[in-house]
């Protein structure tokens, strides 16, 4: 037997040792999943919304005990991890008010428009859904993709993060507590070579979130038997703050949609672009916004700023600020790893940076982030379009004729007018470039699990 710890980031200690998942043990839970699949997608539509119900109840009630296996396996501050588990309910509620809508039969033509042959689309199920999910916001992530799978007759392999383990198997065990058939939601337990025993296994689609350098290996496998594959990559999202802003509030704003979480979201700001006319008064507000940020002990109600999730990730960003200061940016609020046990990196804001920096090109994920000045909108267009990624772009000013303006030029999947780091159930989930394909939430993201059937119908001659 395998096993597989759990690291708690704030310590660096093991916190407990659980068991890990062969190739042999996957191959069975994928074929117990085929199995069941059969009977689930043939369920009524209220069977599944009845379930996937009591789940929601489930998470409500458990918050706490939730949130807290959060916070000690991914060092995210119990404040945020609450405040997650509280915002996927209203999540699973629009996936189960549309579903029926979604499943809806569409007569494409009459017997009468065609000379005889009724056309209609049906919608069936995919099949056995293989789910690898993140840990950076591990309930948002796996919901977006297991409830609508499920609602809508699949089965679903869940391999959470190997950092995410524990919530991981909270999730399998609420579904069981809800009611849901064995066999239906299946946690798949381990690290990269467990994943990659999963998409050698005969799956109908695989769903993944993460780094684009895995995104690319998970297309290539999926490749291999032609499964559905939809990838919510990474970003380098960019924000523009123009001439015409309070500065005080945007960089406000801003230092929350770069330090959230600790800068560890697919979406955070990563690189801020500043009309040159309020570049200095915003620097300086940016950097006195951050100084606010509460950093310590994610246990702490009060804490902003917890540790990094992965150990790995601060030489990361180490090397990103000591490459942008060699070549010339301004430390305005100096951080770094901290000399301390667990995965610490206490927040960086650097100024007077451009594309010469890995800062403002590679992905951070992480509490930095690099401010540059910029003479005009039309130089604010070039430096955020500077990029192979494409999943969030924001624009701050009052005159919304001029962000649609700017915005409408950006390759992403979402932009946003006064606002940065949001996500809305109601609207589709996508990314451009190396951002990833496909989308989750909104009506995309539930027909994301079906696929469709053409009925061309001719009665008796």
């Amino acid at each position: 037997m395998s096993t597989l710890d759990i690291i708690n980031p704030a310590t660096g200690q093991i916190v407990r040792a659980v068991e890990a998942d062969t190739e042999a043990t996957v191959a069975r839970k994928v074929a117990e999943a085929r199995e069941a699949q059969r009977a689930w997608a043939a369920s009524a539509l209220e069977t599944r919304i009845s379930v996937i119900g009591r789940f929601k109840a489930l998470l409500s009630e458990q918050i706490e005990a939730l949130a807290a296996t959060q916070t000690e396996e991914t060092g995210k501050p119990i404040s945020q991890a609450r405040g997650e588990i509280q915002a996927t309910g209203p999540r699973i509620d629009f996936f189960l008010e549309h579903v029926a809508e979604a499943l809806q039969p569409v007569a494409a033509a009459s017997a009468a428009q065609t000379g005889g042959t009724a056309e209609q689309i049906t919608y069936d199920a995919m099949g056995v859904v293989a789910n690898i999910s993140a840990w950076n916001y591990p309930w948002f992530v796996g919901t977006n993709v297991y409830i609508p799978a499920l609602l809508t007759g699949s089965a679903v392999l869940y391999k959470p993060s190997e950092i995410a383990t524990g919530t991981g198997l909270h999730m399998a065990r609420l579904m069981t507590e809800a009611g849901l058939p064995q066999g239906l939601f299946t946690p798949i337990i381990g690290g990269g070579d467990v994943g990659a025993a999963l998409l050698a296994q005969p799956v109908d689609g695989v769903f993944f979130t993460g780094s684009y350098a895995t995104g690319v290996k998970v297309a290539e496998a999926a490749a291999r038997q032609l499964a559905h594959v939809q990838l919510e990559l990474g970003g380098k999202d960019p924000l523009y703050v123009c001439d015409d802003v309070d500065v005080a509030a945007v960089a406000a704003a801003a230092a929350d949609g770069a330090f959230y979480n600790a800068g560890q979201s697919c979406c955070a700001v990563e690189r801020i672009y500043v009309h040159r006319a309020v570049y200095d008064e915003f620097v300086e507000a940016l950097v006195e916004a951050v100084k606010g940020f509460k950093v310590g002990d994610p246990t702490d109600p009060e804490t902003y700023l917890g540790p990094l999730a992965r150990q790995a990730q601060v030489p990361v960003l180490q090397g990103q600020v000591k490459d942008a200061v060699a070549k010339g940016a301004r430390v305005c609020l100096e951080g770094g790893p901290v000399d301390k046990p667990g995965a610490w990196f206490s927040p960086v804001v650097l100024a007077d940076v451009d594309h010469s920096m890995e800062i403002m090109v590679e992905e951070s994920f992480g509490p930095v982030i690099g401010v540059q000045a910029v003479e005009d909108d039309l130089q604010a267009v070039a430096r955020m379009q500077d990029t192979r990624y494409g999943l969030t772009s924001s624009v701050y000013t009052p005159d919304e004729a001029r962000a649609r303006r700017i915005l409408s030029q950006i390759k992403s999947g979402s932009v946003y007018w006064n606002c940065c780091d949001r996500v809305s159930p109601r609207m589709p989930w996508t990314g451009r470039g190396h951002s990833g394909v496909g989308s989750t939430l909104g009506m995309e993201g539930i027909r994301s699990f079906l696929v469709p059937r053409s009925w061309h119908l001719r009665g008796p001659a």
